[in-house]
């Protein structure tokens, strides 16, 4: 955070030593993901390529899809971002991602701002560096066009920051903080129902704080806001067909297959699988038991971190909740030998005699009421409950049983609540920096200083494990470039093919090539953009592009024989392409 120094007779912002460090860490992480993204790093695919394609279709004024197509419950907020950076330039896979990354530099900063004002100065900076790190699986999860993640996070947060500043007072904006919360509270639903855990628990933030406002004018300006930001899907939904409402297809996506499922594999997945992975420190083909502790631990320090909320809310202290403290030690700035209370900066944190700063810090005044101090602790509960309810909303799926690696990606926004886990484990170990502590107490320190430790080198070593694969990824995504030249340069541009290649090539070659898509037995398969469907099955000669010794080829070589067409293979990297010498379309 800034404090006021006097410079020269007048006072200019200077960040203190958590902010700097802070600072530096964020930059880290955002370089780190900015090289990431100029290398197509993760690997693209044909989820991301459909975002893409809309992105294109939206910046030529072509449509402006609500839902991402095929579907009725993903909006399109990452496709609306991009269009404008395809207005301008070429369509590319690093131009798609960029805004994911702006987006992920407000949410770190934003998750400072947060978790310095619900805890302390420099649990916000660990957790800056804790997000500066990142695994296949949580980058993945923030820098790719996959649909709502990399904008419900920083949202989440803003509202949450929305409703601590309304509830104690420190705005002087409060009815457009009212009408922004309803906004992006509206805008979330929209885009992407992952949200309506942490929405709930915002929403109780809210009403916990400004309860009797909400009963008056600014009840109506939050439904108003809100009104406008679910406007497109309220339109979708008036105009779908039955059962493909936003509420019937979601059932039907979070039910998966018609599986049977226990609780112990359900709980199995969500919790010692799918924390680890969405946490960052596992690879993307699984976690090692000496990375799952963390997930059995992570209940553990819940339960403890609510206990800690619930005992502020109940005993409110505002000493203890940020204002200085009473010794002369804890008035002086963090560093500062022998400076008089005068001549302390009156916005600076304050100060606790074991050298942190207090949980929430001082901004304006030296004390705050007993009712903004628990409001803190209804935050700090906030993020529990968000996290608690994402959490077992997850655990109730098939998914979690079924596909537990895959479907992981349902627990990213699990990253809001990280401070909020860590506090226990961070109030523990300063213990051992403490010289009045007890040996058991520091005993309990040094515990605490080593699982902070271990988590810090596994998400390094997952981390780093992304780094290592780079080269291979490079490798795949230039093939893949490869094919879609060579069927622009052989004219080949109408072609069947599998999920995985189709909208992916499609985006590559930039619509001059398209492509339906086949299942394994060469029958229609999911074609999110029905259009492409209809010109290959109209088109006089299409070609296939199959992934080499695949079940479909061995499907399409059947085929071929059986109706005794001969045709002509071209292999590139691992597809080949088959060109019938007469017209042939696929059964169905």
């Amino acid at each position: 955070m800034s404090v006021a120094m006097p410079r020269g007779g007048r006072r200019v912002r200077s960040l203190d030593r958590p902010g700097q460090v802070a600072l530096g860490l964020g930059v880290l992480g955002v370089a780190y993901r900015l090289v990431l993204i100029l290398l197509t790093v993760p690997g693209s695919n044909s989820d991301e390529a459909t975002f893409g394609l809309a992105a294109m279709h939206i910046a030529a004024g072509r449509e402006f899809p609500i839902f991402l197509y095929g579907q009725h419950y993903m909006g399109t907020v990452e496709s609306y971002l991009a269009a404008p950076l395809f207005a301008l330039f070429t369509p590319s896979w690093p131009l798609l991602r960029l805004p994911l990354l702006a987006l992920h530099a407000v949410f770190v900063y934003l998750s400072y701002r947060l978790t310095r004002r619900l805890y302390s100065p420099w649990l916000a900076t660990a957790t800056v560096g804790l997000l500066a790190l990142g695994s296949e699986r949580v980058v993945r999860d923030q820098i790719t066009t996959v649909g709502g993640r990399p904008e419900i996070k920083p949202a989440v947060l803003g509202l949450l920051l929305i409703a601590l500043a309304l509830g104690q007072h420190s705005t002087r904006h409060r009815w457009w903080g009212f009408a922004l919360f309803g906004l992006l509270a509206g805008l979330c639903v929209w885009d992407d129902w992952l949200v309506l855990p942490y929405l709930i628990a915002a929403v109780g933030l809210l009403l916990a704080g400004t309860w009797r406002d909400l009963l008056g004018r600014a009840g109506p300006l939050v439904v108003g806001g809100f009104l406008v930001g679910v406007t497109p899907l309220i339109v979708d939904n008036l105009t779908a067909p039955a059962g493909q409402d936003s509420v019937s297809v979601l059932r039907q996506v979070s039910d998966g297959a018609a599986v049977v499922t226990t609780a112990t594999d359900r709980l199995y997945g969500a919790v010692l699988v799918g924390i680890p992975l969405a946490t960052g420190l596992c690879p993307p083909d699984g976690c090692a038991p000496e990375q799952m502790w963390w997930g059995g631990l992570y209940p553990a320090l819940v339960l403890a971190a609510v206990a800690l909320a619930v005992r502020g809310m109940l005993r409110p202290d505002p000493t203890a909740a940020g204002s200085p403290s009473r010794t002369p030690e804890a008035t002086r700035p963090r560093g500062a030998t022998g400076t008089p209370e005068a001549t302390r900066p009156p916005t600076a944190a304050p100060v606790r005699p074991d050298g942190d700063a207090a949980v929430g810090e001082a901004r304006d005044g030296p004390a705050v009421s007993r009712a903004a101090a628990r409001l803190r602790y209804v935050g700090q509960l906030a993020l529990l409950v968000g996290g608690v309810l994402a959490l077992a909303a997850y655990a109730r799926s098939a998914l979690a049983a079924t596909a537990p690696l895959a479907s992981a990606r349902y627990l990213s926004i699990l990253q809001i609540s990280l401070p909020a886990v860590l506090w226990p484990l961070w109030l523990v170990a300063r213990w051992t920096g403490r010289a009045a502590a007890r040996t058991a107490a520091r005993l309990g320190g040094l515990l605490a200083v080593a699982v902070l430790a271990l988590l810090v080198a596994l998400m390094l070593a997952a981390t780093g494990q992304l780094i290592g694969q780079i080269g291979t990824i490079r490798t795949e995504e230039r093939q893949a470039r490869e094919l879609a030249d060579a069927l622009r340069r052989a004219g080949l541009t109408r072609v069947y093919g599998e999920y995985w290649t189709c909208n992916r090539l499609v985006f590559n070659a930039r619509e001059r090539v398209v492509c339906a898509v086949l299942d394994d037995r060469l029958r229609p398969g999911q074609d999110r953009y029905r259009p492409y469907a209809r010109q290959i099955r109209e088109a006089g000669h299409p070609a296939f592009v199959l992934a080499a010794g695949g079940p479909a080829e061995a499907s399409l070589q059947r085929l071929l024989r059986d109706r005794k067409v001969a045709a002509t293979v071209t292999e590139i990297a691992t597809f080949r392409i088959y060109r019938p010498e007469v017209p042939l379309h696929p059964p169905g």
